[in-house]
């Protein structure tokens, strides 16, 4: 056993998906597209002081229910503490950045002895076994602009990308409830998701990405009036932006917001996946 590990791992924005129960947690998933963010999560674990788990995020104890899972999945007893400068709840990843965090991080300092894809199938089930994600982990794990042509964790979960960097700016107006989304009818946002896979899988380019992205968002039924209003700033500005998924905030490629007035966090293209630091 080791004193403690910390791990690394890049943001997710999702700009479309299509959702695919499954009886199984690591089968059930989503397909879709996303960027990968060099702002992320910093994830540290070491062992717990008494039999319980605790999580802490920015100094604040908290539940986290699938790091809470992946955890009791280990047979492990930790304290988990991570970092973001990403909000929690506002379609960056951050849950699923922090079960993975965690499967990464506690593998190393209790010796567990399992693979990358074994770590990643046991943070994805559990993110969707929590309800908070149906495929950041995957993506998380992958780096870039991947593109999710399977739902499932990796030994299910086909995988491509936009071969691309960029730089990324956002805008954050507030939270949405990704269980409440999932629980609710699902089948016209999926045939939106499919539809835009399709696009981008014959164009594999950023700007085919954020044209699919944005009318995935209009068509899932999606969009709030800040969001709108927004990505009509940056539209209006020459700009390129869609809404992330699933949160009230407005992302753009290149200087879009800066240029329509905003005041945005600014970060890239992660080139890589999550790693031990």
């Amino acid at each position: 056993m080791r004193d403690e590990a910390t791990a690394f791992v890049p943001g997710h924005i999702t700009g479309f998906f299509s959702a695919h129960p499954a009886e199984d947690p690591t089968e059930a998933g989503s397909r879709g597209a996303g960027l990968t963010l060099t702002d992320g999560v910093e994830v540290t674990v070491e062992p717990a002081a008494e039999t319980e788990s605790t999580v802490v995020l920015d100094g604040e104890e908290i539940d986290i229910d699938p790091v809470t899972i992946v955890l009791e999945t280990l047979g492990v007893a930790a304290r988990v503490e991570a970092e973001s400068d990403l909000p929690l709840g506002a379609g960056f990843g951050v849950s699923g950045a922090m079960a993975l965090g965690t499967a990464l991080a506690a593998n190393h300092v209790f010796e567990c002895k399992l693979s990358v894809n074994e770590l990643v199938t046991i943070a994805h089930g559990a993110e969707v076994e929590a309800e908070t994600g149906l495929g950041d982990v995957v993506a998380q794990a992958h780096g870039g602009v991947p593109i999710r042509l399977e739902p499932g964790g990796p030994q299910e979960n086909e995988l491509d990308a936009i071969p691309t960097r960029a730089r990324v700016e956002y805008v954050s107006f507030g939270e949405l409830s990704t269980a409440d989304v999932l629980s609710g009818e699902t089948e016209q946002l999926s045939a939106a998701g499919k539809e835009a896979l399709s696009r981008v899988v014959e164009e594999p380019t950023l700007l085919s990405f954020m044209y699919a992205s944005r009318l995935f968002a209009r068509e899932a039924g999606l969009l709030t009036e800040q969001v709108i209003e927004t990505i009509n700033d940056v539209t209006d500005a020459n700009g390129q932006a869609s809404m992330a998924m699933l949160g009230e905030t407005v992302f753009a490629f290149g200087t879009g917001l800066s240029d329509a007035g905003y005041d945005p966090s600014i970060c890239a293209t992660h080139p890589a996946g999550a790693m031990l630091k």
